[in-house]
């Protein structure tokens, strides 16, 4: 699948423009389209390789050391250009640099942690889905969406309860600076210097409750490992991590089961599918639509030349509807089996917050199936432009008790 060296079969061009309002509102047909070009192929709006196979999307994650992230998991190369804020110590270092940090994130989220934070998040979860119920209708992609992660997640990582609203703009903006210089990603930087200050203030030591995740993380100060500002933007690293992606899977998950009440008939039937059900709506859906890596050597792919220093387009929602992996990939069935789906990305650098992503949707799903007979669209929904996430703006929704 990858080989090294020059040479190696030109990319097939490919007029897809994936930040495009048509793409946006209805990406299918460039999944398609992006697929059948080849193993690789190159998009001349952005001069960048794409690809769209799931084998070729797994195969380039799974090798770090010539698809580097160091260089940015975004449209932008960081050795060209600098970002417009301090780069991840997670999703946008290498090893041995990101061997070490992912470490420190992976022994504060212990077995013994994730077991104390399922109990909160459970009646959490309760207490939401009573106050929506009790509210006839609602908006799905912030009241639901949004509220749920904003309280359990930011609790356990120990933030102060004022101005919790800045970590949903704050992943805007990171995200949508991982595609081009657009209007997208103009109009979530309208507000960049207030927003990141609160989120860098919210990350500091004694800005966090003694008993959360974010103290956790500044052990490692302590022991010598980090300096103080390592920790905060390690803390801060988790925080983008957590937010955005998760919000937008429950709203996603939300909107599946309304358009599909045999598959919610089928989960309040057997509420210990939910785990289940929320990877099929990550595959179905994939809120997290596009990474970008950079080659470090000349490389082929399929027999596709890729120089070195070029970006590579990943598109995860290609790959979660590749026809060759999972038969008939449009159709909504929980009961399918999900191994392997790309949603969360792969390799080392999967995301490092999907262990508590899960966890929440999960319970909520729970949660809402032992309270709500329906899922019922209140209204049009109206879809997120992203240039990196995929969700919902405005959904209206009803839940039947």
């Amino acid at each position: 699948m990858i080989e090294f060296g020059e040479g190696g079969s030109a990319a097939a061009p490919v007029d897809i423009d994936p930040f495009g309002e048509a793409y946006l509102l209805d990406p299918h047909p460039h999944y398609a389209q992006l697929r059948e070009a080849g193993p690789v192929a190159y998009l001349p709006r952005y001069q960048c390789f794409a690809a769209g196979r799931h084998a070729v999307v797994r195969a380039i994650l799974g090798d770090p050391a010539t698809f580097c992230s160091g260089a940015g998991v975004g449209l932008s190369n960081f050795r060209k250009e600098p970002p417009w804020r301090p780069p991840s110590m997670v999703l946008e270092t290498d090893p041995p640099e990101h061997t070490r940090n992912r470490a420190i994130i992976s022994r504060t989220l212990s077995p013994k942690v994730l077991r104390d934070l399922r109990q909160r998040f459970e009646a959490q979860a309760r207490e939401l889905v009573d106050r929506l119920v009790a509210l006839g209708t609602f908006d799905g992609a912030k009241q639901m969406g949004e509220a749920f992660p904003l309280k359990v997640f930011a609790d356990a990582v120990g933030l102060r309860a004022d101005g919790r609203e800045n970590l949903v703009a704050y992943g805007n903006m990171v995200f949508n600076g991982m595609g081009p210089r657009n209007a997208l990603y103009e109009n979530a930087m309208r507000n960049a210097e207030a927003v990141a200050g609160w989120v860098w203030e919210a990350c500091q030591r004694e800005n966090l409750s003694e008993d959360g995740l974010g103290t956790a993380i500044y052990t490692a100060v302590d022991e010598g490992v980090f300096t103080p500002e390592q920790a905060a933007t390690l803390v801060r690293s988790f925080l983008s991590a957590g937010i955005d992606t998760t919000a937008n899977g429950i709203g996603l998950a939300a909107h599946c089961f309304a358009l599909h009440p045999e598959q919610w008939d089928r989960l309040r039937a057997e509420p210990s599918l939910a785990r289940q059900a929320f990877e099929e709506v990550l595959r179905y859906c994939s809120p997290f639509q596009t990474f970008f890596r950079t080659t470090t050597r000349d490389v082929r792919v399929g027999g596709v030349g890729i120089p070195a220093g070029e970006k590579v387009l990943l598109s995860m929602g290609a790959a979660n509807h590749d026809p060759d992996v999972w038969p008939e990939p449009g159709r909504f069935d929980i009961g399918r089996s999900t191994a392997g789906h790309l949603a969360f990305g792969g390799g080392i650098h999967g995301c490092v917050g999907q262990m508590i992503a899960r966890l929440e949707v999960e319970v909520l799903l729970v949660a809402l199936a032992e309270r709500v007979e329906r899922i019922e669209l209140a209204g049009e929904p109206r879809p997120m432009m992203h240039n990196t996430l995929r969700g919902f703006e405005q959904l209206p929704l009803r839940l039947r008790a």
